[in-house]
């Protein structure tokens, strides 16, 4: 019997390691992956089913093999890229060129492109695929619209006039889009097939509204706000921010890990703030990431829970880049 307990005892110190990295999840640098091209940087977007991500950087976006974690395509020839949508039925994706006033279809076996879409809006933003309408949604800043496109025309079909300026959107799948105006702090609630704006919420005490990720389970959506330096958990089915939680300085994006209940902020200031989700309406931080200066943007890979960060390194005090050092930080979960 003693022995047993004894046995009993280093089996449960054993798994004490792994019950604390569950209950207190850790990210740590990983490594770092080169990218080519010079220019700004935006949005990263990644195809879970192909296993590839997608960095918008200048006139160009990089692509990178998410298997083998090494760029393996460049589409080129662009004004303006900002954002990434890819619809896997047609192995096409679509990517919003917001000074060339432009969607540009590719093929996404072969990243070439397949045709040039103009659109009416100016400066196309942020860009989502509906798999309900299977409708492309493309979000103007400067026209406060959206844009929508069919993927199968390859064609504008509407626009959807927003009432301010749009920055992140996310779709629930079943009819309805949610999409931030950062002009306005407030939350607009879009009909995907009637292809209107139907509800609008005030988003206080938000401030400057920029990324936006949704919890479809608890219906719960987290929305990061510059002004405030905060992130807002909002009832979907309220309109109402029941939970405000302090994160970094010059938030873009923010993801949701459903698996590991973790809802992660990118901040420009070199720092990604991480928070667990004990409930849908209780949060706490569990991690500060320390990134890199202007690594505002991220991705996040559902299959293997790591971390893509695009950044440029600048020449110290100055807002200019350092030629050719445009790459993807990389955190995995410890």
């Amino acid at each position: 019997m003693k022995t047993l307990k004894n046995t009993l005892k280093l089996i449960s110190f054993a798994l004490l390691p792994l019950c604390a990295m569950a209950q207190n999840p850790n990210y740590v640098a990983d490594k770092t992956i080169q990218l080519t091209g010079n220019g700004g940087y935006d949005y990263a977007f990644i195809d879970q089913a192909n296993h590839v991500l997608y960095a918008s950087h200048g006139t160009a976006v990089n692509v990178v093999d998410l298997q083998t974690e090494k760029q393996v395509a460049v589409i080129e020839n662009m004004k303006g890229v900002h954002g990434i949508a890819v619809v896997n039925e047609l192995n096409r994706g679509f990517i919003s060129d917001g000074k060339g006033s432009a969607v540009v279809a590719f093929d996404t076996k072969t990243f070439k492109t397949i045709k040039v879409i103009p659109i009416t809006g100016k400066d196309a933003d942020g860009i989502i695929y509906d798999p309900y309408s299977k409708k492309i949604f493309v979000f103007g800043g400067d026209d406060h619209a959206a844009m929508v496109v069919d993927p199968q025309e390859l064609k504008q079909i509407s626009t959807i006039e927003l009432g301010g300026a749009p920055e992140f959107a996310v779709s629930d799948g079943n009819g309805l889009i949610y999409n931030n105006l950062e002009d306005k702090s407030s939350l607009n609630v879009i009909d995907a097939k009637a292809m209107k704006v139907i509800k609008n919420y005030p988003l206080n005490p938000c401030g400057g509204p920029t990324g936006l990720a949704i919890d479809k389970d608890n219906q719960r959506l987290f929305t990061v706000c510059r002004e405030n330096k905060g992130m807002s958990v909002i009832d979907i089915t309220t309109g109402k921010v029941v939970q405000t939680l302090p994160i970094g300085a010059g938030v873009d994006a923010v993801i949701y890990d459903a698996a590991n209940k973790l809802v992660i902020a990118s901040n420009g200031d070199g720092t990604a703030t991480v928070f667990k989700q004990n409930t849908a309406d209780n949060y706490s931080l569990v991690q500060t990431i320390t990134t890199q200066n202007r690594a505002k943007t991220m991705a996040l890979d559902f299959s293997t829970h790591k971390l893509y960060f695009p950044v440029v390194d600048f020449q110290k005090g100055t807002k200019t880049q350092i030629p050719d050092s445009f790459k993807l930080l990389v955190y995995r979960l410890n």
